[in-house]
């Protein structure tokens, strides 16, 4: 966990937006952010249905055909994260933190494990028990994946980010190979939801069931929440102009998805 200091955080939430224009702003927030002119930027979102296959994938990963695709209504997009392929689409809590590492020691492994850990924190007050497995990035519920995690960094800023299958249909990871793990079993916070209400006949205060998880709001808060937790960053109440300027036609969007 990151200890010091708060850091001055925009926290932006966008409501669903498609891909690429979710990745041109990635970049452009970026670039604002190289040159000083806003501070850490968190964005929440989710996307239309679309396939991506990071840096280290390739178009085998994607085992639909252009045709199926198209039934699907899904794009595939290579982009310039780390990883391989993954899917997005709705249900699913898409978080892009946008984050200055020099100040963090640069520690791109810590990086990764704060992501996890905000993540699991998360869920734990739902009621999953999620956690880390050994050598594979992400968040899983037993042998199931709840959370893929893929980012870049451009001169130690952060972009890209994770994936939390919420209310997803996990139907749509049958189209690839997720995270190159053929073998691998999706899984979401409803359908862990589900199992858990069935073995539990007398909730208590602390369930899953009593919190009543699924709920997408709910989640979004709780992330942002420990987000900022192991980050140590402290949210703005506004906007600095500049984020203002890049945001552009989101932000009224964005602005009403907050309040």
């Amino acid at each position: 966990m990151t200890t010091g200091q708060d850091h001055s955080c925009a926290f932006v939430d966008l409501g669903t937006v498609p891909y690429r224009e979710a990745w041109d702003l990635q970049r452009r927030v970026v670039a604002a952010r190289h040159a000083g002119a806003i501070p850490d930027v968190l964005l929440l979102l989710e996307h239309p249905h679309t396939f991506t296959i990071g840096r280290r994938g390739d178009d085998s990963e994607v085992l639909a055909s252009p045709a199926h695709l198209e039934m699907l209504g899904a794009t595939v997009i290579e982009v310039d994260r780390g990883g391989l392929a993954t899917y997005h689409g709705p249900g699913q809590l898409v978080g892009y933190p946008i984050l200055d590492l020099r100040p963090r020691g640069r520690e791109v492994h810590s990086y990764l494990r704060n992501l996890e850990e905000a993540l699991i924190n998360a869920l734990g007050e739902t009621g999953i028990p999620a956690q880390r497995v050994t050598q594979k990035t992400g968040v899983w519920v037993e042998d199931r994946k709840i959370a893929s995690i893929g980012v870049r960094f451009s001169r130690w800023i952060s972009s890209h980010g994770f994936a939390l299958n919420v209310t997803t249909d996990l139907s749509y990871f049958n189209h690839i190979v997720p995270c190159g793990m053929p073998a691998v079993t999706m899984t979401s916070v409803a359908q862990e939801f589900s199992a858990l209400r069935e073995m539990r006949s007398k909730p208590d205060e602390t369930s899953a069931t009593a919190i009543g998880i699924p709920d997408m709001a709910l989640l979004r808060s709780r992330v942002a929440h420990h987000l900022a937790q192991v980050f140590a960053l402290q949210y703005l109440d506004e906007y600095p102009p500049a984020l203002d300027d890049i945001l552009g036609v989101e932000r009224e969007a964005a602005a009403e998805a907050v309040r």
